[in-house]
């Protein structure tokens, strides 16, 4: 039950990505040449909801759907660690043409190219966590 509750989440996530055409490469293209409003637009709102939202389960203690306490853990400030990250998932986001929740969404769309792009990124995950001990944060 618990994993079909995740598996609807992520469709529903992947039919919205495509209908909104925020997993469309010709709009990512668009954003990073600052032609076109569209994908600042969706990722402003998101931002903001995504604010809004967090200081309502923080506000009332919301649990999830299963019962469990959400909670928020506190990050080190650092400016130098958004930084890098920031300016590597840029890049990455920029040469793929997607960031990584469009990758599962243009390949349910048929684009299975990029699932050498997913391999990537997997391979890219693994190497960070071997490596994150030895990485300043």
């Amino acid at each position: 039950m618990k994993n079909l509750a995740y598996i609807s989440i992520g469709v529903l996530f992947g039919v919205t990505m495509y209908k909104s055409e925020a997993a469309s490469w010709f709009r990512i293209y668009e954003m990073f040449n600052f032609q076109a409003f569209h994908m600042y637009g969706i990722i402003g709102v998101a931002v903001v909801l995504g604010v809004i939202i967090t200081q309502i389960i923080k506000k009332y203690n919301i649990k999830t759907f299963f019962g469990v306490p959400i909670v928020f853990d506190d990050k080190e400030k650092s400016f130098k660690r958004y930084f890098w990250g920031g300016i590597i998932f840029g890049l990455g986001w920029a040469l793929a043409g997607a960031c990584p929740g469009p990758m599962f969404t243009l390949v349910g769309a048929g684009f299975y190219s990029l699932l050498i792009v997913i391999a990537f990124a997997i391979l890219g995950t693994y190497v960070y966590g071997v490596l994150k001990d030895k990485l300043p944060h």
